[in-house]
């Protein structure tokens, strides 16, 4: 093109294409900076890709513009930190100030020095952590509103077996009953959905139940390499992925009569549509930890159970079960005679019962955990609030996880143990949750449920 030629004409612009445009890529939040604000408003730009798949981090970063650049990277750490973890995500959502915080790399937990006590989540206040492990075997201490620090795969198979099945087979296909989605396989032994809102229910429990075990993965005192972990009723996954990336030298394996499990795992970790109650397929003497937590409702025949856990675990090597004692307990009388969550408890007890589950064995671990041949055996009792009412902030922290465990668990809890068990009618089912959820959202009682974590080894003679 010469000097004296005039430059072209743009192309005629399209008005479809433009409002198009617009309403695929909606303009972002105004930011500080403006090189990150030009980056993020570029449609194609990685981060914009970020905020548009991310409906939490898209949240977060128009509350807080000052960190939106460093949330919406797509490699940063704030913004994996938050895509890992749906917990700080959600508490992070539901309180914008504390979201730069909860996504921020120093909130990661640091490296330990031993595989002893595995965690996933620091407390930075040691003193505010030693003072909830002293309240929750003891007496929690209740606090006031005002009181609040913190803001409320792969996949095996095995084709010599029929307790273990295929994804490729219909053991992908679900049941579905009053609009909400059950597992097919072995269809009736579970007796709770695995729809999307119950995995998120799960997950929700997962991290209760280690803010109260101090952050631990397990309690049974496994050396620092073991080699063979299997997960009964291993639900989402989440608790064999953590173990997988806290113990590289183990193969852990997830069973679960539902196939929810995530494909992107760890490449330590694997998982299998099995029946845990059926025959094991693994050699005798191979597991070094069988583990099964929040398992009580799921398995009815917990002697065969310990039994078939016995087998196959290594001399030396550790069972333990964890799960909550569904029975509300109140400290200082603020429960009052006709406690609607405790009437709903029995309800569900006995719709159970019909089903031949025991919702409330959790205290009987520690003696069927004998009598199946383990020695050393050891049993941890922790409380585990309800709501908000607790001074100290950590238990705080896991009252309000266990509120809205329970909260977001009333309907799929009780459809089938009363529609089903009892011979209720779901409209009479929905009238009773909703005296359940006004007692729940009631931090003048301060009710609890204690939490069983029972171990033994399998001697290493004699078998």
């Amino acid at each position: 093109m010469s000097a004296s030629e005039p430059p072209p004409s743009p192309p005629p612009s399209d008005p479809s294409m433009a409002e198009a445009s617009q309403t695929s890529h909606p303009d972002p939040a105004p930011f500080e900076d403006a090189s990150a604000q030009a980056r993020l408003a570029h449609p194609d730009s990685a981060q914009a890709t970020v905020l548009r798949k991310d409906p939490v981090l898209a949240q977060l970063a128009q509350a807080d513009p000052a960190n939106a650049p460093e949330l919406a990277h797509p490699d940063s750490v704030s913004s994996a930190a938050l895509k890992k973890d749906p917990v700080p995500a959600q508490l992070a959502q539901a309180d914008a100030a504390d979201a730069p915080a909860l996504a921020h790399p120093a909130s990661l937990p640091e490296p330990q020095s031993t595989h002893a006590i595995p965690h996933t989540v620091t407390h930075t206040d040691p003193v505010q952590v030693q003072d909830a492990a002293t309240q929750a075997v003891t007496t929690i201490e209740p606090g006031s509103e005002e009181d609040s620090s913190s803001s409320d795969a792969g996949y095996g198979t095995d084709d010599s077996s029929s307790t273990s099945t295929s994804l490729s087979s219909s053991v992908r296909d679900y049941a579905f009953e009053n609009g909400r989605r059950y597992h097919k396989f072995r269809q009736g032994n579970y007796a709770f959905p695995n729809d999307d809102q119950e995995q998120h229910r799960e997950d929700m429990k997962h991290a209760m139940a280690l803010a109260a075990s101090g952050d631990r993965l397990h309690f049974a005192p496994l050396g620092p390499d073991p080699q063979h972990v299997i997960d009964l009723g291993t639900g989402t996954g989440i608790w064999a992925v953590e173990m997988g990336d806290t113990y590289p030298s183990a193969q852990v394996l997830g069973i679960d009569l539902s196939p929810i499990q995530p494909t992107w795992v760890p490449p330590n970790v694997r998982f299998m549509v099995d029946d845990a109650e059926s025959d094991w397929l693994y050699p005798p003497d191979h597991f070094d930890l069988v583990h099964a937590r929040h398992c009580m409702t799921a398995f009815k025949d917990w002697a065969r159970l310990l039994v078939s856990a016995r087998t196959h675990l290594r001399p030396g090597g550790w069972v333990e079960v964890q799960d909550i004692h569904y029975f509300s307990r109140c400290d200082d009388g603020t429960m009052p005679e006709g406690y609607m969550l405790q009437k709903w408890l029995k309800l569900v007890h006995e719709g159970l019962e019909t089903m031949g589950v025991n919702l409330a064995g959790a205290p009987e671990l520690t003696e069927r955990i004998r009598a199946a041949g383990f020695q050393s055996v050891d049993v941890r009792v922790v409380k585990l609030p309800i709501g908000r009412w607790p001074r100290n902030p950590l238990l705080k922290k896991v009252g309000l996880y266990l509120q809205a465990v329970i909260t977001d668990g009333l309907e799929g809890i009780s459809l089938k143990p009363l529609c089903h068990g009892l011979g209720w009618t779901k409209e009479e089912v929905e009238v009773l949750l909703a005296g359940v959820r006004k007692d729940l959202k009631n931090s003048a009682i301060h009710s609890y449920f204690n939490m069983y974590t029972a171990y033994g080894q399998k001697p290493i003679v004699g078998w």
